[in-house]
């Protein structure tokens, strides 16, 4: 029995690419020019920041569902970025909700993205037999 998405496939595509250029553009921006923090070097930050959401970046605007699937391993990183920061830096909450909300629309969006594309190309894991 399948049920209806609530949203369509190229709704969840925005909202998934929304979450993924916000991350993109707004990691080097606090780490780089609103972080007062020195422990990294700024091209060891934008390595270690930046160049991981840069791998899936041309699947994920062709709307490859694989990509979609293991893009969410890696915005992993930044769930445990953002809620190590909650823990650690008082001073820096604010900017680790915001990374926190941009890494949590793309990993859900992403997430239904694969599912509903994958369905809709009649994409599928099969089941072991009995």
């Amino acid at each position: 029995m399948t049920t209806k998405p609530r949203f369509s496939t190229t709704t969840l595509k925005k909202i998934t690419l929304f979450g993924y250029f916000s991350l993109l553009f707004y990691m080097p921006f606090w780490l780089v020019f609103i972080s007062d923090d020195s422990a990294l070097s700024v091209p060891l930050t934008l390595v270690f920041f930046t160049l991981p959401l840069l791998f899936p970046l041309k699947g994920l605007i062709q709307g490859n569902p694989y990509t979609y699937a293991w893009s969410n391993f890696i915005v992993m990183i930044y769930f445990l970025h953002s809620l190590t920061t909650l823990w650690v830096s008082a001073d820096e909450k604010l900017w680790a909700v915001g990374e926190l909300f941009f890494a949590t629309v793309m990993f859900i969006a992403g997430s239904y993205y694969t599912k509903y594309r994958g369905q809709e190309l009649g994409l599928s894991i099969r089941k072991k037999k009995d």
